[in-house]
């Protein structure tokens, strides 16, 4: 089916069937028999986990999801932070209803079956009143989602990327299911943190050197070939916070991918990642001369650019992009996810420009270069706005010069929950097909 063909994904706000029922028994009842209600809800909230997903009479390819909060008296509001379901211009759209005489508090959206993504839950339990002016009410929202957490009702979660806290998750019926299965409890690999010279990064990275994560397969799964190498931006969050580890452990120990090596610079912080990060020769110039020649004199790695991907999200999906177009050579393959094709040369570093006018940049370098061997393999999410655009844009220019180039649009956000799902898939289309021929991996 074509994309255009697929029913619409946009959220719609709907009060969901579950929700209709409640609201129906507890519009007559007096104090007692809400109190009963609200208490038989929870315990079947308790059995089946949120946010609550229904079907839809009249729309079979969505669902009601119903995202609710238990809250008590002091509770005045509840935002609900839903990645790229909300509006952050008007929070006030994103307000849980309140369900009169009850601790029940509730926002449905209509969504596409096949959605998948992370959402934060914050009670605003201030002693003031919610302000009536539009501008006032936005600033205190605001003030409120910077408090965010996890919703205490749903067990699935990830960290989120710079703060302590974590994020929920859910997927839908026919979000694409993740590749790998249990996690084996033995021949798991290694992760291995360093810290090596960065000379090319500058700003004093010659002295200091610059951190990264390692992940070698369990020694049982080796056979002695040099090992395919993934780089991968952002190593900071894969390892340090969402456990890519385990997830290679698995696909590994089930034969869904070779067993391989992957490099992930840190990231450091926002100010250092916004400033590196994005298609900046300098860091190119980092993981081609400096990291891989460090890794594959330490460990048993391929120099083949056939088994070698480099791979990145957001910015990273930019760098990523970047070391293909400069470094054929060294890099083969290129995924990139969500990548921020409105970035240009010349922005300040955490200055975000999402309106492109015209071909964004980085297209017009690869449409006006000659064509170089690497294969791209492209994601973004259906939620992501004009980067949906600018990477169908990207697309069609690689197809057109006859780049190997796929892509992949997901129903969802600038989401790890999506991103990690869509990362495994595409390094099994790029790993699986050489496995069968032992040379290839030298």
């Amino acid at each position: 089916m074509s994309l255009a063909a697929l029913p619409d994904h946009r959220p719609v706000r709907v009060t969901g069937p579950r929700i209709a029922r409640l609201l129906d028994r507890v519009a007559a009842a007096d104090e007692a028999q809400r109190a009963r209600a609200a208490e038989e809800f929870w315990q079947d909230v308790a059995a089946r986990g949120t946010p609550l997903v229904e079907a839809l009479d009249d729309a079979p390819d969505h669902r009601a999801v119903t995202f609710l909060w238990r809250g008590h008296r002091a509770t005045r509001q509840v935002l609900l932070m839903a990645n790229r379901l909300v509006d952050r211009a008007n929070l006030a759209d994103s307000l849980m209803e309140h369900v009169p005489g009850t601790d029940i508090w509730h926002l449905g959206l209509r969504l596409r079956a096949d959605h998948r993504g992370s959402y934060r839950i914050a009670a605003d339990v201030s002693t003031k009143e919610p302000p009536t002016d539009p501008e006032v009410l936005q600033a205190r929202l605001r003030s409120l989602a910077a408090h965010a957490a996890r919703d205490p009702l749903n067990s699935v979660s990830m960290p989120t990327r710079w703060g302590a806290g974590e994020a929920s998750v859910f997927a839908l019926p026919e979000a694409p299911a993740p590749a790998w299965g249990a996690l084996p409890s033995d021949a798991v690999g290694r992760v291995e943190r360093h810290r090596i010279g960065a000379a090319a990064l500058g700003a004093g990275f010659d002295e200091t050197g610059r951190d990264i994560w390692g992940y070698l397969p369990a020694a049982s799964h080796c056979d002695g070939e040099p090992l395919p190498v993934l780089v991968l931006c952002d190593g900071d969050m894969w390892f340090g916070r969402v456990g890519l580890q385990h997830i290679l452990d698995a696909l590994i120990a089930d034969g869904k991918l070779p067993p391989l090596a992957v490099l992930a610079p840190d990231a450091v912080d926002r100010h250092v990642r916004g400033r590196e990060l994005g298609a900046r020769d300098a860091y190119v110039e980092f993981l081609a001369d400096e990291l891989l020649p460090w890794a594959a004199g330490r460990w048993p790695l391929t120099v083949d650019p056939a088994r070698t991907v480099v791979a990145g999200q957001s910015l990273g999906g930019m760098a990523a992009l970047h070391a293909g177009r400069l470094r054929p050579e060294r890099f083969g393959h290129v995924v990139a996810q969500s990548p921020s094709l409105w970035w240009r040369p010349g922005l300040p570093p955490g200055v975000v420009h999402k309106h492109v006018f015209g071909v964004p940049w980085l297209v017009a370098q690869y449409a006006a270069a000659e064509p170089v061997p690497i294969s791209v393999h492209l994601d973004v999410g259906l939620h992501e706005g004009s980067m949906v655009d600018h990477c169908r844009a990207l697309y069609d220019t690689l197809h057109s010069a006859r780049y190997r180039v796929t892509r992949g649009e997901f129903n969802g956000g600038h989401d790890y929950a999506c991103w990690q799902v869509a990362l495994v898939d595409a390094l099994v289309r790029v790993f699986a097909p050489a496995r069968t021929d032992p040379a290839s991996s030298r």
